[in-house]
């Protein structure tokens, strides 16, 4: 077993284990860190406080946690943010003068104030080495120019999904998963892409939370439209409930008019229904296809 605590750092949810310098002291849950990382200094704060987790769960070599910030590290912090708008400004300016295709995102400061990233987004690729020279003459530090994709510029801007909530990406996931078309298939959901598409324009994350359930579901019920017996007779399946495990069956009677009840899917005999194909992604409109790309 070994001692760590929990670090997530500005814009993302992923939460990255560190070791403690001192196994004895306390870590309190939002308190200010700076840790060693890949990249150098960084600060973030702590999820949790020390625990001891399997050594299987590790990525090793594990990095220290250097010391609890200080007050001058939390003024650090706020002065690298005060920064950013003016440096925000001066890019877009100067993406504009030189008439570079690419969408300014954002922008952030190494916690030592020796490195100013940029994130932006393009359609091609961007030959921007000019533009990295004004900006290093204008900042007197490292540039660097991150071009990242369209479900990563919602990550950072963030937004309310259709749900009425704050995206995921930008609020819990801490990282993406691969959502796909036979996921919202499983689900017996309309394939309208302004129904299943989230405010990156790409499938929405939530469609892999509750797939497997459904996927395992999707086999037990009967086809929308397919023919059905009951024990009234038989009829075509209007709807499904895939959580009661319910079908709407409209059954015609010999007098000529219907009649709409609900069964569940146990009283009912009926072909199986085949699971979704792996390649459904293939065998959709052009429309569809948009939000795959």
């Amino acid at each position: 077993m070994a001692k760590i605590i929990g670090v997530k750092f500005k814009n993302t949810a992923k939460v990255y284990y560190f070791a403690p310098a001192n196994e004895n002291e306390v870590y309190e849950e939002k308190t200010g860190v700076v840790v060693e990382t890949a990249k150098g200094l960084e600060y973030g704060t702590v999820v949790f406080g020390v625990k001891e987790v399997d050594e299987k769960e590790i990525v090793h070599p594990l990095k220290p946690v250097l010391r609890k910030a200080t007050e001058k590290d939390e003024k650090t912090v706020k002065e690298n943010e005060k920064k950013i708008p003016e440096a925000m400004d001066f890019a877009q300016e100067k993406i504009t003068e030189l008439n570079l295709q690419m969408k300014l995102i954002g922008a952030e400061y190494a916690f030592d104030g020796k490195k100013l990233v940029f994130y932006f987004t393009s359609d091609n690729r961007v030959d921007f080495r000019e533009l990295v020279k004004v900006l290093a003459s204008r900042f007197h530090v490292r540039i660097e120019l991150r071009q990242i994709g369209i479900r990563d510029e919602t990550k950072i801007l963030g937004g309310i999904a259709p749900c009425g909530r704050e995206c995921c990406c930008a609020s819990c996931m801490s990282d993406f998963g691969k959502v796909s078309i036979k996921m919202a298939k499983n689900q017996g959901l309309h394939l309208n892409p302004g129904k299943i598409s989230g405010l990156c324009g790409r499938l929405m994350c939530c469609l892999e939370y509750e797939n497997d359930y459904y996927a395992e579901v999707y086999g037990k019920m009967p086809k929308v439209g397919g023919t059905v017996n009951t024990p009234e007779g038989q009829g075509t399946v209007v709807s499904n409930d895939m959580l009661k495990l319910i079908s709407k069956v409209k059954i015609s009677k010999g007098d000529g008019s219907e009649v709409y009840k609900d069964f569940p899917v146990d009283r009912l005999e009926f072909k199986k229904n085949k699971q979704s194909n792996e390649n459904d992604d293939d065998n959709v409109s052009e429309d569809m296809k948009k939000i795959l790309d």
